[in-house]
């Protein structure tokens, strides 16, 4: 039976070696391993070998059956890869066109964030990231300047986190106990709390910015949102004039939008700059004669500057008799919207494809 076994396989493996289509392959296959296969048969008749041969003989039908069963899944793979070969170079038409691919684009706030980066990295800048989107009250607005009872502590203008249990109230960060609920936890409402925070773990002199997204409790119209990005500068050293910030904000927008651009400053009070103020840009949309981004002023305001306050210096741990600073808070989102020609703010969060394609 072993004899009859073996030729049996030599005459399987041969025929599979010679064969050259998935049909033959499977007819090859069906003859010596289908319910009535001439290998099939024999393996019937081992109830008929003696008692002390079927372990010989059941290994052999075994391998016979593992290297059989390899053979032809190669073989199979193999005439199987070359159908589909056929298959293709036959209905192949280079003639006709292609399928276009979609490329992703930038987003036009992140397209100014990256502008904004590379000009300021060229005027020796370090780029912060301050990655926390939840602050404490007390670099929100304790360490800010914020009186106690200033509005934009309120919950109108403030998304504040409920806080199942309330911890024992930590220190500020100028390192005093404060009254204001310093253990509270909001939405960054402004990015400037982040200034502390680098302040409070780096040497001066130093130049850094540092971009992110804010939250505001207020309704949204085509200049204002809810959700927005800043990008904030901050200079300290022993001696900053205000003229070489002025000259800083126009260089820098000169750089985005590659002419010089018309600004004003004027005086306006932020609890965290003294002396503080405003600065307004030409509108770009309607080229200062009046839209609805610029409420018919011809003017937006895109940032607050001025000099850190003292108390914010200490805060930050300096001495603000030996140390001052320029600082300047940039809207991301209207910056684009001058530069792109966007008329409303909330376009560019609605997540509108046939919008951001234009990009």
């Amino acid at each position: 039976m072993q004899k009859k076994l073996d030729q049996l396989k030599g005459e399987f493996l041969e025929k599979l070696n010679l064969t050259k289509t998935a049909e033959d392959l499977e007819k090859i296959y069906t003859d010596y391993f289908g319910r009535k296969g001439k290998l099939t048969e024999v393996f019937k008749d081992v109830k008929n070998v003696a008692a002390e041969e079927k372990p010989v003989i059941g290994k052999i039908i075994n391998d016979i059956k593992i290297e059989a069963e390899k053979v032809y899944g190669e073989m199979k793979d193999s005439l199987s890869g070359d159908k589909r070969q056929e298959t293709r170079d036959k209905i192949f038409d280079p003639t006709i066109p292609g399928t276009l691919r979609e490329v992703g684009s930038l987003h036009p706030t992140t397209i100014i964030k990256n502008e904004l980066n590379d000009a300021f990295r060229q005027m020796g800048f370090e780029i912060y990231d301050p990655a926390e989107e939840i602050t404490s009250e007390g670099y929100a607005f304790d360490s800010m300047n914020f009186p106690p009872d200033h509005p934009a502590r309120e919950s109108m203008d403030t998304f504040w986190i409920k806080q199942e249990t309330r911890d024992k109230r930590p220190a500020s960060p100028a390192g005093r106990q404060e009254t204001s609920g310093f253990d509270r936890l909001c939405l960054r409402p402004h990015l400037t709390g982040a200034s502390v925070r680098y302040m409070q773990t780096h040497q001066p002199p130093f130049r850094f910015v540092y971009p992110g997204r804010v939250f505001r409790s207020e309704a949204t119209d085509a200049g204002h949102e809810a959700t927005f990005y800043q990008y904030e500068a901050l200079i300290v050293d022993d001696k900053i004039s205000f003229s070489a910030g002025k000259i800083l904000v126009k260089a820098i927008l000169e750089r985005v939008f590659g002419k010089e651009i018309k600004i004003r400053m004027r005086a306006g009070f932020f609890p965290f700059v003294e002396p503080g103020f405003e600065i307004d840009m030409e509108c770009q949309v309607c080229g200062g004669k009046g839209c609805s981004v610029c409420k018919h002023k011809g003017w937006v305001e895109i940032m607050p500057g001025g000099a850190p306050h003292p108390n914010v210096l200490k805060a930050g741990g300096l001495d603000p008799k030996k140390w001052q600073g320029f600082y300047i808070n940039v809207g991301l989102d209207r910056l684009a919207m001058m530069k792109f020609g966007i008329d409303d703010i909330r376009l560019l969060h609605s997540g509108d494809l046939r919008f951001l394609k234009q990009f």
